[in-house]
């Protein structure tokens, strides 16, 4: 049975480990090793689920804040929590945390969002990463979208 990462925060609500990415740090990158300072975890990116903008956050330094959910594929599973940052933190079943109503409205949602991947596909509800060449010589950069079947990835004219 699938089961995801929550942590208690201050506010005694479930909700998803994360923080600001480093200048330069990938959006994937930022997550493993938001997941991994806050609870031990380790794991891999696997792929970007949801985006919240909201302007005027309370946190964003006077900046619109943009809240990046991603998938990722544990690779250890023994919780080592950050005690400055959580209050608990523990594998819950999808199932049990969409009934919950101790969430945060982002965390209820996306647990069924996720819920609904695991049930019907992870293909219906992931935003792939690709990396490509950018127009500048030596550099590349990453696009997240729903996947492309072969026969588009391929594709030279309009058939």
């Amino acid at each position: 049975m699938l089961h995801i990462k929550w942590e208690l925060q201050l506010k005694n609500m479930w909700k998803f480990p994360g923080g600001l990415s480093e200048p330069g740090e990938d959006i994937g990158d930022t997550a493993v090793r938001e997941v991994f300072e806050e609870t031990g975890i380790k794991s891999e990116f696997r792929s970007l689920l949801s985006i919240r903008q909201q302007h005027t956050h309370p946190g964003a330094f006077g900046k619109s804040d943009m809240y990046i959910i991603c998938r990722l594929k544990p690779y250890s599973f023994t919780i080592n929590f950050c005690q400055h940052e959580c209050l608990r933190c523990e594998w819950m079943d999808l199932s049990d945390l969409v009934k919950t109503e101790n969430t945060t409205p982002i965390t209820s949602r996306v647990a069924r969002l996720l819920l609904y991947g695991y049930r019907e596909g992870f293909d219906k509800i992931d935003l792939t990463m690709e990396e490509l060449p950018a127009v500048y010589t030596g550099l590349f950069y990453k696009i997240y979208h729903k996947e492309l079947p072969d026969s588009y990835k391929t594709m030279t004219g309009m058939d």
